[in-house]
């Protein structure tokens, strides 16, 4: 059964008596707003077998900011009333003293619709989501007798969201979230290696649940396992890399994209603050941040402040153009807001955040690419990996990689690591496949202790001169 709309001001919060509130809140203030939100979400592990668990969490709550330049003041609760409305708003009225600035203009209104608001987790029965991870245990077994273990999780959420302004603009979203993972272990001869694949996005889970598509999965989660079965110790130093389409551009989200986010530039912490205008990457090289693509992880129709997402050119043909922008950073740094005001949820402030960030791709065939490797790897998978804001310094682990000498793709390497830095790893790409590809759907971004779906993407990458770690000679 559907949940009637989320409309607390209508109800909880009567838009009449919350509007005054937050007028009295923000009265010399520059910006501000009510930000109300329910969120439902639903997770299953099924594990060596067996259905290892089943969550479903509920919560709902608001969260009040008054911002003044620099200064921002927040309080939240889980109580959805004017009593604590009012209680919030003393809070956040202290953080900003008296004011005096002028309040901004609102976000520019919007009638697009990125997603549907169809709820994914009551869309199917709870005993049918069970069977089908059931089916892919049996399925991923059947496919090889190595199969040693196997793990698949369904996931789902919903969540709604209600921001009012205190010049009466009100702004409405519900963002659905539906993703499947597959990971599988496979053994020979004592040895053991996982493989995983996966993915989603603001869509229902019957796309993921057909057969068809979970099937896919497990064989492409089979297939890295089994790649590694054979791999060798990963060589070290200093050598040409390929970079594979699509997941591998966590590389550039990590490594280049928080350093493109507003608040980094404004306070100068970033690698490329003060560069504005300035060739940062080799010619060719164009990076986009796009929350506008319908139904990827990474895309929202409107930000946690309001604004519509936009579709952000930040590098062009290797210049720098442009930098991520919520409201209040927007405003101090002169420029407008791009609609990356991000949150992870009411209890959060929100902050410049990414949404789906990819690199376009160029006109040489991937193929090509690798063949123009004398001494170096081509990295197809990444895993996680390390970065320091302030220097772009950055350490990834590869989880599918293969050596390459004279142009030849050899036996796939285990440890491999990719060091280096953001900003000298933009001068060195030699080359840009025609392959641009987006991940599939599985990107979560950390930033001062908030989470927030995200995408990413590039084409196939040639770069010159990675420092790659691992346990060869």
């Amino acid at each position: 059964m559907e949940n009637p709309a989320f409309r607390p001001f209508e109800t909880a919060l009567p838009q009449e008596e919350a509007l005054a509130t937050l007028r009295d809140a923000l009265n010399g203030a520059e910006d501000g707003e009510i930000f109300a939100e329910r969120r439902k979400s639903e997770a299953l592990s099924f594990d060596d077998g067996r259905l290892r668990s089943a969550s479903y969490d509920a919560s709902e709550g608001f969260g009040l900011r008054a911002v003044n330049g620099d200064v921002a003041g927040y309080a939240h609760s889980t109580d959805v009333s004017i009593a604590s409305l009012k209680r919030a708003a003393e809070t956040a009225r202290l953080a900003v003293g008296a004011g005096g600035g002028t309040y901004s203009d609102p976000p520019q209104a919007t009638n697009k619709k990125l997603y549907t608001d169809a709820d994914p987790i009551s869309a199917m029965p709870f005993p049918v989501k069970v069977e089908t991870l059931r089916e892919i245990d049996s399925y991923a077994r059947d496919l090889d007798q190595r199969v040693v273990q196997v793990s698949a999780s369904l996931a789902a959420s919903l969540q709604e969201v209600e921001i009012l302004r205190a010049d009466g603009v009100r702004v409405r979203d519900t963002r659905p979230m539906a993703r499947l993972n597959v990971s599988v272990i496979v053994e020979k001869d004592g040895r053991r290696e996982s493989g995983s694949a996966g993915g989603g996005g603001r869509l229902g889970l019957d796309g993921l649940v057909d057969p068809k598509h979970w099937q896919a999965q497990v064989q492409e989660a089979l297939r890295i396992a089994l790649v590694n079965l054979d791999a060798v110790p990963a060589p070290a130093g200093e050598m040409d890399v390929v970079l594979g389409p699509g997941w591998p551009g966590i590389l550039l989200h990590e490594a280049i994209g928080h350093g493109l986010e507003g608040d980094f530039n404004r306070k100068g912490s970033s690698a490329f603050a003060g560069l504005m205008g300035q060739q940062i990457a080799a010619r060719g090289v164009t990076v986009l941040d796009d929350g506008t693509i319908p139904d990827r992880r990474g895309s929202i129709t409107v930000d946690d402040e309001g604004t519509p997402s936009q579709k952000t050119t930040l590098i062009e043909d290797g210049i720098l153009v442009g930098f991520m922008q919520d409201r209040q950073n927007a405003r101090l740094m002169g420029v407008s807001p791009t609609g990356n005001g991000r949150r992870q949820s009411y209890a959060h402030a929100p902050m410049p955040r990414m949404t789906n960030t990819y690199m376009l791709g160029g006109g040489a065939d991937p193929g090509d690419l690798v063949a123009g490797i004398k001494d170096g790897i081509w990295a197809v998978g990444f895993g996680g990996g390390q970065v320091d804001i302030t220097n772009g310094k950055f350490v990834f682990s590869c989880t599918e990689a293969y050596r390459v000498k004279d142009g030849k793709v050899g036996a796939p390497v285990k440890g491999a690591t990719l060091i280096g830095d953001g900003a000298t790893a933009l001068k060195q790409i030699r080359g840009l496949g025609n392959d641009m590809a987006l991940d599939p759907g599985m990107g979560n971004c950390g930033k001062a202790g908030q989470w927030v779906p995200v995408g990413v993407g590039q084409p196939s990458v040639l770069m010159g001169g990675l420092t790659v770690g691992g346990s060869a000679a």
